[in-house]
């Protein structure tokens, strides 16, 4: 029988936080407006939206910064990201079982294909521009009964779901603010997810 697991991407799967600084960097020098890079890096998962929104812009200016940075993103953050630990062994490890991958991420769509094809991982479905609860209808119709996540944000999202919140330290919430949040498996990284997965469908009957 098969099952579907859905991965978040930013600090989940990828780490593309040297691209984001060299690219706020830039629209900063473009525009004027003093945009932190490396503290948005920090704190990657919610909405762009949610982050120029820090700097009182009037929603023409956001507008204008969203598209730039849409625009600069592909040139200028994929040559700078790589995998995190375990990432390509983990999505392998679900196709090898049977089951399928789908990624759910706050990412604009195109952005997020783009690093999965630098990576080699070619998903079942890629839903972006997703955040938090928001993500629970792309997995409840995809029918994923688990969704990985690096954020509390993500966690909601599988909660919301009915979906298992298997929840990694590799973002910027330690393992026991994960845990507090209610994610059901928090791991260290990709690295134990294949073993863990691998208990689960067991204990599941897949």
């Amino acid at each position: 029988m098969g099952f579907v697991v859905g991965f978040d991407l930013d600090m989940t799967l990828i780490d593309p936080r040297p691209g984001m600084v060299a690219l706020f960097d830039r629209l900063a020098a473009e525009t004027g407006i003093p945009l932190d890079g490396a503290a948005f890096a920090e704190r990657l998962g919610p909405p762009l939206e949610q982050e120029f929104a820090r700097y009182d812009l009037d929603r023409a200016a956001t507008d204008r910064l969203i598209a730039r940075f849409r625009e600069l993103y592909q040139q200028t953050v994929i040559p700078l990201t790589v995998p995190l630990p375990g990432a390509v062994e983990a999505v392998q490890a679900v196709l090898e079982r049977g089951g399928d991958v789908i990624v759910v991420t706050g990412k604009y769509t195109p952005n997020a294909v783009a690093h999965l094809d630098t990576m080699g991982i070619t998903p079942m479905s890629v839903v972006g521009r997703l955040w938090a609860s928001g993500k629970a209808a792309a997995l409840r119709d995809h029918r994923a009964e688990v969704y990985v996540g690096d954020h509390i944000g993500d966690v909601v999202a599988a909660r919301d779901a009915d979906a298992m919140a298997v929840a990694v330290a590799t973002g910027p919430i330690s393992a026991t603010e994960l845990a507090d949040a209610g994610a059901d498996v928090v791991l260290a990284d990709l690295h134990g997810f294949p073993g863990w997965l691998e208990s689960y469908l067991v204990a599941t009957v897949h």
